[in-house]
């Protein structure tokens, strides 16, 4: 048997004339009296192989159906007709699973497609979707290891809301109630008294009801908290992070993004430092469009939306009511109605990241725990943190979903992930 090779190698041009093998999964078939045309999918590509009906192959290739799976042996031959430049004259075909009728085609319903998601991740599309989804988390611990962070393993079950207790996914847990993470941060803060500079990269919850392109109820959350850092430091870091994970990819990911139609230029773009400006001179800049929006409103998702289309980057907004923030959030000491939280935004989508310094001060912790009816006794262990050498840090959150559909111009944040959940969606 001739060596199995990957399609994309044949694609780059390293195999003509050469006698190879493949395996993989009929992606299209075409045939006529003479000839059979079947295109051929791996992990890393298509390619086009020919079945003339006086080859060996042309029995085995009639019964072939779409998504069986295969292996195929032939001569690569150049031909600028073909798909890729490149085709394979078929000599031997061997069937390893007869696929019955395959029930995704070109005239079903998104609604349908959605449902047979674990069909649909064998689509082209998803395949260079989670190519980039992996490109973009290698990047990130690239970048958080250069700048000496170490990567740390949170819970998912959690007995203290993190952010708003009306997102929060209660469990029993044993005998217990307990609550599935909204984000590992009161955790990552642990770690910063022992290894200082730290993150993760796993997953959060949100019992959220919004039907945007930009909410799932589990979603990965990248996280990054440390020690003796201030709100300068804590942008400088989150823009650098941006720019080198948009660089990163621009450069990786040139295939992915060429075949996908999404514009790659746009991540080229991105250096630093990004544009800022605070929370009052948004509701300024958006009080045109939204006259009922005043100072201490939440801003919506609209809002954000027409904030990010005038800047058509990512920049940052800083500087929050402390009456819309967690009882974490620091304020300032001369200031105590502005909370020191940034979020940062992207065109189209919004927000893809909160981040912020946290309150270091014991007591004036536990007020703003009892000023949004927490009870300090559920969060003894992160005041303990507080009582024994506390310390000026900050963090921030950001949403890997978010940041892909940014990225990539998805229609919308289920095809930024393999399994989406969203509040209809679970299956399977």
């Amino acid at each position: 048997m001739a060596p199995i090779t990957k399609i994309s190698q044949i694609l780059d041009g390293k195999c003509t004339d050469q006698k190879i093998a493949v395996r993989g999964w009929v992606y299209r078939k075409r045939e006529s009296k003479e000839l059979i045309f079947l295109l051929i999918r791996d992990s890393t590509g298509v390619i086009q192989c020919t079945v003339k009906k006086t080859s060996p192959a042309w029995n085995e290739a009639q019964k072939l159906t779409i998504e069986s799976s295969l292996s195929l042996e032939g001569t690569v031959k150049e031909d600028k007709r073909a798909p890729g430049g490149y085709e394979i004259n078929s000599e031997l075909v061997n069937i390893i699973g007869l696929a019955e009728t395959f029930p995704i085609a070109k005239d079903k319903s998104e609604e349908f497609i959605r449902d047979m998601r674990h069909l649909w991740l064998r689509s082209r599309k998803m395949n260079l979707v989670m190519k980039v989804r992996a490109e973009v988390l290698e990047a990130t611990r690239k970048y958080f290891k250069q700048q000496n962070y170490t990567e740390v393993s949170p819970p998912m079950f959690i007995s203290a809301a993190v952010e708003g207790g009306s997102t929060l996914f209660g469990l029993k847990y044993f005998d217990q109630d307990l609550y599935l993470t909204q984000s590992s941060q009161l955790y990552l803060e642990i770690l910063i008294y022992s290894l200082e500079n730290v993150y993760c990269i796993a997953p959060s919850f949100r019992a959220e009801k919004s039907r945007t392109i930009r909410h799932l109820t589990e979603y990965w959350h990248i996280e990054g908290e440390w020690p003796f850092a201030d709100m300068d430091d804590l942008m400088k870091f989150e823009e650098g992070l941006m720019t080198h994970v948009c660089q990163t990819i621009a450069n990786t990911c040139q295939k992915e993004f060429k075949e996908l139609g999404a514009d790659i230029e746009k991540l080229k773009a991105v250096q630093t430092p990004f544009p800022r400006i605070t929370y009052q001179e948004a509701i300024e800049q958006l009080k045109p469009a939204n006259p009922a929006l005043t100072w201490g409103s939440d801003l919506g998702y609209e809002d954000e939306k027409v904030l990010a289309d005038k800047f058509g980057k990512p920049f940052f907004v800083y500087d929050y009511p402390t009456a819309i923030k967690a009882f974490y959030c620091k304020t300032y000491r001369e200031h105590p109605e502005i909370a020191m939280s940034v979020d940062m935004m992207v065109p189209r989508i919004g927000e893809i990241s909160t981040g912020g310094a946290r309150e270091e001060n014991k007591d004036i912790l536990i007020q703003r725990m009892r000023e949004q009816g927490l009870k300090p006794e559920d969060y003894e262990w992160y005041l303990d943190l507080r009582r024994y050498g506390t310390v000026p840090h900050v963090g921030f959150g950001m949403g890997l979903e978010r940041l892909l559909v940014w990225m990539l111009d998805l229609d919308n944040i289920i095809d930024a992930i393999p399994f989406p959940r969203t509040t209809r969606r679970f299956y399977p």
